[in-house]
């Protein structure tokens, strides 16, 4: 076990002019009038997070160990085919939707891009409150805020785009309030039952990439959240932050990338911490209250290609799996998944925590397409599967240890057939669990590439993912689909079925009591599918891409299924249908939730 001391810094909380802010909120002209209700909601306490009601969706997977299950069973194989849309809503189209929607008492908070969170009657898709950050939310008659005026809410006009920037995935609730991070890389806190700004906490700088694209969790009382935006060189490196939900003052700072002189270091070789980029944190992460551990993914180094960024060592926190302590921020153990990886196959994404065999487990697979199995308490590894698909690495199943297959390793201006692309077999479009039937129920996408990477220079301000050609190409053992969602059970990793798609399978699988698989796809399908059989039970079309995390929930006793539509959305829902299935089509806006449950 390795424990690494964190580095402890706090931040100043922000609060701005709400009073002002939210008064042209309340009468902007994009807000309906029910947003001067006040919501009488109970508070949600860490109790109610760690055994939410069926009803409920509390946490973005549904409950704080990440299944993306729901206990719900009035929707079910014997009736699915009545399934009808109740009401849809649509969100704002400013930027890339991947919509994780929270429920509580009837009332769904809804992440929309750029900021803006919404309440509405869960039933009934009525608005009650909204909340929109800074310039956005100025109604056209309004004496406009100055830049000055908005304090952190403002982003700098040098802040760097960044993959991802403007997407919010997630959001969080605890006691009255609702939690989101930003794109200006600042956390802030909501009242539940009005959409008022509590306050905000600038976290880093945005000038220097600095964004969030996933939200906070809860654990044990504080508010943990992850950064991203790590790609560029500068005096500072990646992290993951504990928050107290009450103020917004930080509690903790952990690195994720091992700092020159300290634990985990010297796998840097003797690069500077300025060269030293990547380890974003751009997932949300998982609970054990029992252990009281969370447990955070960690991306790529960056550059990709070690010889562009000039290191061959593990490059320790990178692509790993970290527990830390939610009160203090320590790292428990944390265990690499890829050691000095070289070709941006990230193993960033959620992490499932499940008890089997007697042994608590912590599950999780990355790009290229590999399950793994750890001890969630030790971080010892337990088993792995490769599901056959990626031509790179080789897995020693016995140790887990991967080797790169020879002549995989990228050389600057040569030509490699990889696969699976930079894309990933596997990306944020998270797995869910069948406890019923101990399965796992993996959205993937079958593409290769021909990549060639090129040279960066080392300079302050530069950096990046590192000049990749790139082509791609469909999977050798893919026919015409590109879009596959895999049944696999565990422990032993075997494949039960295969559901193939011509489009990419855009959204997180959300799996059900009812003995169903919800998921959605590039081309507006949204469908059930039998998890013991892999058929396709219904299905109905929606106005764009499937994109996001549907969810399930339930209101005086009806049961809802609601699946968030959505454009851009990184290479899934962009440049691999433009390159491999160039003849679907789909609107370029239209980001919005669906919602559905049986007819009458």
């Amino acid at each position: 076990m390795t424990s690494i001391q964190p580095n402890i810094q706090k931040s100043k909380a922000s609060f701005g002019l709400v009073q002002k802010i939210y008064w042209l909120i309340a009468t902007s002209s994009l807000i309906a009038p029910s947003s001067a209700q006040d919501l009488a909601l109970a508070e949600v306490t860490d109790s109610l997070l760690q055994n939410p009601p069926k009803e409920s969706w509390l946490s973005w997977r549904g409950g704080v160990e990440s299944w993306g299950y729901s206990e719900l069973d009035q929707i079910n194989r014997s009736n699915v085919d009545n399934l009808r849309l109740i009401w849809s809503w649509a969100m704002d189209d400013t930027g890339a939707g991947q919509a994780a929607p929270l429920v509580h008492e009837g009332i769904m908070f809804l992440p929309n891009p750029r900021g803006v969170i919404q309440a509405l009657n869960a039933a009934t898709g009525d608005l009650i409150w909204e909340y929109r950050t800074g310039l956005t939310s100025i109604a056209e008659d309004a004496n406009p805020i100055t830049a000055d005026e908005l304090g952190d809410a403002a982003m700098p006009a040098s802040a760097y785009a960044g993959v991802g920037r403007g997407v919010q995935k997630n959001i969080a609730i605890y006691g009255d309030k609702i939690f989101a991070a930003t794109e200006n890389a600042s956390i802030v806190a909501l009242s539940v039952k009005n959409g008022e700004l509590r306050w905000e906490s600038r976290v880093a700088d945005p000038a220097l990439g600095y964004h969030y694209t996933a939200g906070p969790i809860v654990a044990n009382g504080v508010l943990v959240t992850g950064i991203t935006g790590c790609s560029r060189y500068k005096e500072d490196i990646c992290f993951i932050t504990g928050h107290s939900p009450e103020t917004g003052e930080e509690i903790w700072r952990t690195s994720t990338v091992a700092r020159p002189g300290e634990p985990g270091g010297e796998t840097w070789g003797d690069l500077p911490l300025q060269f030293r980029a990547g380890g974003d944190a751009w997932v949300a992460g998982s609970y054990d209250p029992e252990a009281n551990l969370v447990y955070w993914g960690t991306a790529q180094a960056k550059p990709w290609a070690r010889v562009a960024r000039g290191t061959d060592g593990d490059a320790l926190f990178t692509n790993s799996t970290l527990a830390l302590d939610p009160e203090t921020g320590e790292m428990q153990w944390y265990y690499q998944h890829l050691p000095g990886e070289t070709h941006d196959m990230d193993e960033v994404f959620e992490n499932l925590l499940i008890d089997i065999e007697g042994r608590k487990s912590l599950f999780k697979i990355g790009k290229l397409g590999i399950l793994w199995q750890l001890d969630r308490i030790n971080g010892e590894y337990i088993n792995a599967t490769d599901l056959g698909y990626q031509n790179i690495v080789s897995l020693n199943q016995d140790t887990g240890e991967v080797r790169y297959r020879d002549g995989m390793i990228p050389r600057l201006g040569e030509q490699l057939d990889m696969c699976p692309s930079t894309s990933g077999f596997k990306s944020w479009r998270a797995m869910s669990y069948d406890p019923t039937l101990s399965m796992l129920f993996i959205p993937i996408t079958l593409n290769c590439e021909l990549a060639t990477f090129g040279p960066v220079e080392q300079v302050l301000g530069g950096g990046g993912t590192g000049p990749v050609r790139r082509i791609n190409t469909p999977h050798p053992d893919a026919g015409d689909a590109l879009g596959e969602i895999l049944a696999v059970s565990i422990p032993d990793g075997n494949v039960i079925w295969r559901y193939r798609s011509r489009p990419t399978v855009n959204t997180a699988t959300l799996t059900t009591a009812g003995g169903l698989v919800f998921a959605g796809d590039f081309d507006r399908y949204f469908y059930a599918i039998d998890s013991e059989t892999g058929e396709k039970l219904w299905q109905t079309r929606v106005n764009t891409s499937a994109q996001g995390f549907p969810i399930s929930y339930a209101v005086d006793g009806k049961q809802y299924i609601a699946l968030p539509a959505a454009t851009s959305g990184a290479s899934w829902a962009s440049m691999l249908p433009r390159d491999l299935s160039p003849e679907i089509k789909r609107p370029r806006n239209g980001n919005s939730i669906h919602i559905f449950a049986l007819s009458d």
